[in-house]
């Protein structure tokens, strides 16, 4: 277990992306004194890594980092562009570091995982050669990003049932969602089998639907509130509306994922998400009633890709041993990302880059 971070060595692949930034920032107010990314910026930003204030923070250890590769990025932070599918870069990031929290993946919104296959595929390569490494390396514990599209699609289908999905209902019958949830189930068992066999201490955390700052426009939340800032009219909406999510605040993700790794070591699987069900419709009012906009028509978009139609947490597990709980309803949630959205965003700027931001929006 871990009591203190102030003497952890930390690697956090895909840190310079939405969650993994947050999680930088997290781990930098808990004073962890070394913390290495490594991050591709494929979808990340390296202006993400810049949003937090590190100038009274003090290392309590002195610490190289392991190549020249890494740009030192102030006060214990050092950043490596670099993709982990090279092995001598996987190998290289997790050489002399105590605890790997992976995030890096080949992901996307809704319209990436029905759309594409290869890329998720490749992280199943990505994973299992990182785990490989780390446990060749010495790490000590891996804190993996796993991913509700593990559970089961034909379990999501109706929306009038109050689902809420249990860890163990990821089992036989498995049919997880596209590529990029098998290849999140099969990281979980990997990692399962690492423990079992040889010891190496690891958990999972499924997200489910994570919403907030710094979230990419092809997400569903970051995409409704872009329509309400450019007065979308007609306001369009894929699919038609129905659907069941249980969208989660980042900054609660992210105090789950340190929670769990400082608390669990054998391989559980933990879910991640509030237990509260909200429609897409239902997200769509909440976010023109916080934007204070009112189009004079919603355009539903039949053509577009949904994925399941009834996915929430059970997150009981998450508070029994984790002492996990969501610290703000989505109200709350979503008006604080309205606050950022408005601040950070040009409307011109967007609107011209809006089609190349949506994936498969015309």
């Amino acid at each position: 277990m871990i009591n203190d971070w102030i003497d952890k060595k930390v690697l956090i692949t895909g840190g310079a992306s939405f969650i993994g930034s947050h999680l930088v920032d997290e781990l930098v107010e808990l004073g962890a004194p070394y913390i290495r990314i490594v991050d591709n910026l494929s979808s990340g930003k390296l202006e993400n890594l810049h949003n937090h204030d590190l100038k009274d923070f003090k290392p309590s250890v002195n610490l190289d980092t392991t190549g020249s590769q890494f740009k030192n990025l102030g006060n214990g932070v050092y950043f490596w562009k670099a993709n982990l599918l090279d092995q001598k870069v996987s190998k290289e990031s997790v050489k002399d570091i105590d605890v790997v929290f992976h995030l890096a993946a080949s992901h996307g919104g809704r319209g990436f995982v029905d759309t594409h296959q290869v890329g998720p595929a490749t992280n199943l390569i990505l994973d299992g050669m990182l785990f490989k490494n780390a446990y060749e390396g010495g790490v000590d514990k891996i804190v993996y990003a796993s991913s509700g599209c593990s559970y089961p699609n034909y379990m999501q289908q109706d929306v009038e049932e109050e689902l809420y999905l249990k860890e163990e209902d990821v089992g036989p019958p498995y049919d997880a969602d596209n590529m990029y949830g098998w290849a999140k189930l099969m990281a979980e068992k990997t990692l399962e089998s690492y423990y079992d066999e040889l010891g190496m201490k690891s958990v999972s955390l499924r997200y489910f639907t994570v919403y907030g700052k710094r979230g990419k426009m092809n997400h569903a939340i970051t995409a409704m509130i872009g329509r309400a800032f450019l007065e979308q009219d007609p306001y369009k909406v894929w699919g038609d509306g129905s659907a069941i999510r249980n969208w989660t605040r980042v900054e609660d993700i992210v105090d789950g994922t340190i929670k769990a790794a400082e608390k669990v070591d054998n391989a559980t699987s933990i879910n991640l998400g509030i237990k509260r069900r909200i429609s897409v419709n239902d997200a769509i009012e909440i976010i023109l009633d916080i934007t204070e906009y009112d189009p004079d028509k919603i355009k539903y978009l039949s053509d577009k890709p949904v994925g399941v139609l009834n996915r929430v947490a059970d997150s009981s597990r998450a508070k029994n041993m984790l002492g996990w709980e969501p610290s703000k309803t989505f109200e709350e949630g979503v008006g604080n990302m309205v606050d950022w959205f408005y601040e950070y965003h040009d409307k011109e700027e967007l609107s011209e880059k809006w089609g190349r931001k949506l994936l498969m929006e015309k």
